[in-house]
Parts: structure tokens; C-alpha cells; sequence
């Protein structure tokens, strides 16, 4: 055997054993990467999930980052951190947190990027993704990749358009991002969604009568109108079968005069809302009229007799 022959021999040999420590390391990162989820779905212990996926992530840091197979290990560790870090509701560290793993906001995943513009946008802070949303979105390398379309639309709908954020959201439906990541149909629709917002957030203050908990404390107002109709009809339905039991039944009138009595303690209603007028007036009047049909007869027996 040649000297040539041995070299070839020993840098396969070389590349074999570096393949075969490869996938062994990636079955391990597999393997981690189950106990994760496990950890996450069945035992739901989230912070050992958390803690499973940091481990990873440091194990991860030592192989080439242009290995597909490490990214999307990486990927799936990072979407699983994100999940337990929400579950344990710190979910104000998430962005810092995969700013850690990418160093970069451009080389975050789209998938995790979907993942963290939902997440703030839920909790009611679309604003800290902000700034990561445009950075991602105007990297020339993203626009090509799965997901460019969905993280622009989220980034949009997310982020831009509850902020209000008007000239930024149009310029990115037609600027560049929009016309790499949008149809033309869907760019027209697009406008129409920032149009629509942009002239409900304008209508607004013409009406200062009305507050975004106005249809909040209507939707209670009308229930209650109904819940007072309803009772009215039942006490006096109640009155009816007393009247109906015996006109001498002194005790059993009284008893249901008590019982409405209670039933205004019991009910806790507060004189000072405003809410509680109708409720009070209405069950004043009811009162009085029971009142005088129960008690006027004997009043005006003793008024003769005296």
C-alpha cells in the first residue's frame, strides 16, 4: 500500500468516526429533546422542561450552526423553552432569552419569531416585539425562507395595528416586505384592515358619551331591566295564589312581605350606583302596592271603628 492509498484510508476513517459520533450526538439531542416534552406535557413540571431545554441549548453551542439537523434541534428546544417560560408566567424574559440562543434578532427562526409576536400580543405588550418583527422582516436572507408571509401578516395584524401604527403599516403592505410576502388581493385586503381601524380609532373621541366600557355596562343594565320585570311578574303572580288561599290569612301575608324584605337585604344592592335606581324603585313601588293590599282593609276596619 502507497503512501497515498494509507492517507485516503485514514481520512476515511477520520470521517467515519466523525459521522459516527455525529449521529450519536444527535440521538442524544433527540433523546433530550423528548424528555423535554415529556417533562412539558405529561408531568407538566415546567420549570425541569425549561431547565431540559437550557442544557440542550449549551450542548448545541458546540456543533456547527450550519447543520440543518442542529437547527431544527435548536428550534425545537427554543419553541419548547418559550412554552414553559408562559407556563410559568415569565413570559417577560422570553425575547431576551432567544436573543441568548441567536445572538441576533435577523437569525431567529420564523417559526419562533410567529411564536413570540403571539405571545406578546396576548399578554398585551405587541410593542416589545416590535422593533425584533421589523429587523427580521427587512433582512434580505429571510425573505426567502418558510414563514416570511405568516410573520409579516402576524407582524401587521399583531403588532402594528393594535399600536396604531398607521404610515408603518402601510409602507410595509406596500413597500418591500408587502410585495414579497402579499398577492395583490391580499394587499388591497390588508389596506382595508388598517383603513377600517384607522377610522374607528377617529370615531372615538366624537363620542364622548360612550367608553370602551360602555358596552361592557350595557350588556348588565339590560339584564338586569329584565331580571326586574321578571321578578315583579313572579311576586305578584305569588300575591295572586295568597289572595287566592284565603282572605283571612293575616300570617301568610305577612310572611310574604317579610320575604320580599329579605330578599332586598340578601341581594346586597348598593344605593349609590347608579344601577341599583331602577332595581330600588321598582321594588318600592311593588312594596307599596302589596302594602296596601294587604293592610289598607284593616286600616280602614279600625279607622270606622274608631
Amino acid at each position: 500500500m502507497d503512501i497515498m492509498d494509507c492517507k485516503q484510508d485514514v481520512e476515511e476513517r477520520i470521517v467515519y468516526k466523525s459521522n459516527l459520533q455525529t449521529g450519536l450526538f444527535g440521538l442524544q439531542m433527540f433523546s433530550m429533546l423528548d424528555t423535554a416534552a415529556e417533562q412539558m406535557m405529561v408531568h407538566k413540571d415546567f420549570q425541569a422542561a425549561f431547565d431540559t431545554c437550557g442544557r440542550g441549548m449549551d450542548s448545541l453551542a458546540d456543533m456547527e450552526q450550519e447543520d440543518n439537523r442542529c437547527g431544527e434541534i435548536k428550534a425545537g428546544f427554543c419553541i419548547l423553552g418559550i412554552q414553559a417560560l408562559a407556563e410559568l408566567n415569565q413570559w417577560h424574559g422570553v425575547l431576551s432569552w432567544v436573543l441568548q440562543q441567536y445572538k441576533h434578532q435577523e437569525k431567529i427562526p420564523a417559526k419562533i419569531m410567529q411564536m413570540c409576536i403571539l405571545l406578546y400580543s396576548k399578554v398585551g405588550e405587541p410593542a416589545v416585539m416590535q422593533e425584533a418583527a421589523r429587523v427580521w422582516l427587512h433582512c434580505l436572507s429571510n425573505s426567502t425562507v418558510t414563514g416570511f408571509r405568516t410573520v409579516a401578516e402576524l407582524y401587521l395584524l399583531h403588532v402594528l395595528v393594535p399600536l396604531g401604527h398607521r404610515d408603518e403599516a402601510v409602507e410595509l403592505i406596500v413597500g418591500e416586505v408587502g410585495s414579497v410576502a402579499f398577492t395583490e388581493d391580499q394587499r388591497q385586503t390588508a389596506l382595508d384592515v388598517v383603513e377600517e381601524r384607522e377610522r374607528q380609532s377617529q370615531e372615538l373621541p366624537l363620542n364622548p358619551g360612550t367608553s370602551p366600557n360602555s358596552k361592557i355596562t350595557a350588556h348588565p343594565v339590560s339584564t338586569q331591566g329584565s331580571v326586574v320585570h321578571k321578578l315583579a311578574a313572579k311576586l305578584r303572580f305569588l300575591y295572586r295564589k295568597l289572595l287566592l288561599t284565603g282572605s283571612g290569612s293575616f300570617p301568610l301575608r305577612r310572611l310574604f312581605l317579610a320575604a320580599i324584605l329579605l330578599y332586598m337585604l340578601f341581594f346586597r344592592m348598593d344605593p349609590a350606583l347608579s344601577s341599583s335606581f331602577m332595581w330600588i324603585s321598582k321594588l318600592l313601588e311593588l312594596l307599596r302596592q302589596t302594602w296596601s293590599a294587604m293592610f289598607a282593609p284593616y286600616h280602614q276596619v279600625l279607622t270606622q271603628r274608631l
